[in-house]
């Protein structure tokens, strides 16, 4: 018989081996360590999972590992459950992951689930308990670690939009043994201490486990009992805890909550200055509108001066007017005088004395003597020529 009788080759070995394997491994949940983690382009996560002793080769299609809600690291302890295959093209045995926990996560997560059904059925999640926010609070009260990042986000939200607001910091651990207890005390000695106008209590983002303090019962129920509302403020936006679903507002982050403590004031703020505008728009239109009439008003009003200017104007051209009038009436009559002069001088007596005649008066009587019967002799006569007059005595009348 030669050698090569009764052997199988290499992928009939392969194969067979992979059915063994993969029947008889269909589903197992294999606690370890990450080690040599990739997450290529392709959208796959390859990784060992190793413990003191061994090492197991570990693939999680895309299509699993989209549903993680953390990310996977060297040297993380996980808890990984799928089925063990054989890859044919190198031999390497190896598991294919279909869903992996944070080592401890599983059991927190029951606890998590049992506590939410008890608290639920309590009531403490009733939106009819939710107390609504003051508009316009003036004193914000914080729950959280002094050296944490949550505190640095929430002042620098209220400083930059919340001027004139009061923090009162009630500094705790937010993680850790005994953390959980100091949050309850801390939230029951601010409503004790009766200056916060609302409430946030929180941290910045972490693991389940740093988070778990949020999730313990007596935090839960003090944050119910405050008569403060408060604003959970816990880790990131898809981390949920049992504080979030209590409190009267769940914001995503301490960011966030410090946002929504200024809502009310950003509004108002929105607001006025919106009413600033339109009253500034209505004023400048009022003023440009009293503009034009005050311009209108100073084209049609005059200065006394121009005033007595133009009436003396008026009176200089009245007086002309008038001196000329004056002037043709004097003149007229001055004609008219002269004419009747004239007329007067060829009917006056004078000239008919320039023609030689004389006039003689009875001196007596000083009647012009028109019959000389009327006189007598002796009489004596003014005789008037048309230069000088004489005396005369009558010797003779001739009638």
């Amino acid at each position: 018989m030669s050698v090569s009788e009764g052997s199988v080759s290499v992928s009939r070995l392969v194969y067979l081996l992979k059915e063994l394997v993969e029947d008889n491994f269909v589903q197992v949940m294999v606690t370890g360590e990450i080690a040599n983690f990739s997450a290529p382009s392709s959208g796959h996560y390859y990784f060992g999972l190793k413990d003191e002793q061994a090492q197991l080769r570990s693939v999680m299609f895309r299509s699993n590992n989209r549903m993680l809600k953390f990310a996977p690291e060297n040297g993380m302890q996980v808890v990984c459950t799928g089925h063990v295959s054989l890859y044919q093209q190198r031999g390497e045995l190896q598991l294919v992951v279909d869903s992996m926990e944070p080592l401890g996560v599983g059991n927190w997560q029951l606890a998590f689930e049992k506590l939410k059904s008890m608290l639920d059925a309590e009531g403490l999640f009733d939106t009819a308990h939710k107390q609504p926010l003051p508009s316009f609070p003036r004193t914000i009260g914080v729950v959280t670690s002094p050296t944490g990042a949550a505190i640095h986000d929430i002042l620098n939200v209220l400083r930059r939009r919340g001027a004139g607001l009061r923090v009162l910091l009630r500094p705790v651990r937010v993680q850790g043994d005994g953390s959980a207890g100091e949050i309850a005390q801390a939230i029951a000695d601010l409503n004790q201490n009766g200056q916060a106008d609302v409430l946030i209590v929180g941290r910045g983002g972490g693991s389940p486990e740093d988070l778990w303090a949020f999730n313990e019962e007596v935090v839960a129920r003090a944050v119910f009992a405050s008569k403060i509302p408060v604003i959970s403020a816990v880790g990131h936006e898809v981390d949920v805890t049992i504080s979030d679903l209590v409190a009267d507002l769940r914001a995503p982050t301490p960011s966030a909550a410090a946002e929504v403590v200024v809502q009310g004031r950003q509004d108002l703020e929105r607001h006025v200055d919106h009413l600033i505008m339109r009253l500034s728009g209505q004023m400048q239109g009022r003023l440009l509108l009293l503009k034009e009439r005050v311009n209108g008003l100073q084209r049609r009003l005059r200065s006394p001066a121009d005033e007595l200017q133009r009436k003396y104007n008026n009176l200089e051209q009245t007086r002309k007017r008038l001196h000329l009038a004056i002037q043709k009436v004097l003149d007229g009559a001055a004609n008219r005088l002269g004419l009747a002069a004239g007329h007067l001088h060829a009917l006056s007596p004078l000239a008919t004395l320039d023609r030689g005649y004389a006039i003689a008066f009875n001196e007596q009587t000083q009647v012009a003597v028109r019959d000389a019967g009327s006189l007598h002799k002796g009489d004596r006569l003014n005789i008037r020529f048309a230069k000088g007059s004489v005396i005369a005595t009558v010797e003779h009348i001739d009638s």
